[in-house]
């Protein structure tokens, strides 16, 4: 009975010695779309652990004394394995009292948050959650592109253009469906078979679609087309990663509701001017 009385409390003090874990999505780019609650934990973090998508206007309101760590991982270029990044938090959790993960959009919609989370939960470590903005509302909002419309779209889906094993088998029967709308991450790649897929099971060749690039920031691009055409028409405008595509008859409403169109050279700096972090505090 002691033992276990020692041993429980063994595990008590060893659970208190951690810091917590802040789980934080980072908006999909525009630092004005930070919460109020993710700028708060950036001003007080002793160590933000970021990903390649977390724009520099965000990263200028992590605290001066903060401890910086870069895990970038882009396609076919991981700076750290995701088992390192589980190994790495874990061990942030026990030198520092508060410790953000930063990441692009949300941290629960394609952005392996729940894989992490397992892993502090297995060693004790205590974590929050801190939900972002998603790319998929928040892109398609600065596109002008209304995710959902009575008269166009009454669902939407997230799907992700390619699988853990890299393929892009995806439900097809399920995707290429009408009214509703699709937005597709990291599909730039794929996009060409993407169209194909989706043509091949039902939807027509003119069916409207978009992608944007750099969405929400001052480089935006969008480019519109149909199924048929928008892997030529992206090629011909030379869009790169990050990139995220919609698909479905809303696309046609942009010409209508596009309001946010950056202005040539200039700056993230003058375009987006986030609350000073002592006006948060």
């Amino acid at each position: 009975m002691n033992s276990f009385v020692d041993l429980k409390s063994m595990l008590s003090a060893s659970r208190a010695s951690c810091g917590t874990v802040y789980l934080v999505g980072a908006g999909p780019g525009d630092p004005d779309l930070l919460t109020l609650r993710a700028a708060r934990l950036l001003a007080q973090a002793d160590a933000v652990v970021y990903d390649h998508l977390v724009g520099a206007d965000v990263l200028e309101l992590v605290a001066p004394h903060a401890q910086r760590i870069y895990v970038g991982k882009e396609r076919a270029k991981h700076t750290l394995q995701q088992e390192g990044i589980n190994t790495l938090l874990v061990r942030l959790a026990r030198e520092h009292a508060c410790v953000v993960r930063l990441k692009g959009g949300d941290p629960f919609v394609f952005g392996r948050g729940g894989e992490e989370l397992q892993v502090l939960a297995a060693e004790g470590v205590p974590f929050e959650v801190v939900p972002g903005v998603t790319a998929g509302c928040g892109v398609a909002a600065y596109a002008g592109i209304p995710l959902t419309h009575r008269d166009h779209a009454q669902s939407c889906l997230f799907v992700t253009g390619h699988l853990k094993d890299g393929s892009c088998d995806l439900d097809w029967p399920a995707i290429a469906r009408r009214r509703q709308t699709v937005v597709i991450y990291m599909g730039l790649a794929g996009l060409a078979t993407i169209c194909e897929r989706l043509i091949a099971h039902g939807l027509p060749p003119d069916w409207p679609a978009a992608v944007v690039e750099q969405g929400t920031l001052v480089d935006q691009r969008v480019v519109t087309a149909t199924l048929a055409t928008l892997a030529e028409a992206v090629d011909n405008a030379g869009l790169e990663s990050p990139c995220l595509t919609i698909v479905g008859e809303v696309v046609r409403l942009r010409d209508q509701l596009a309001w946010f169109e950056p202005r040539a050279g200039v700056t993230a700096t003058t375009e987006t001017r986030p609350l000073p972090v002592a006006a948060l505090s």
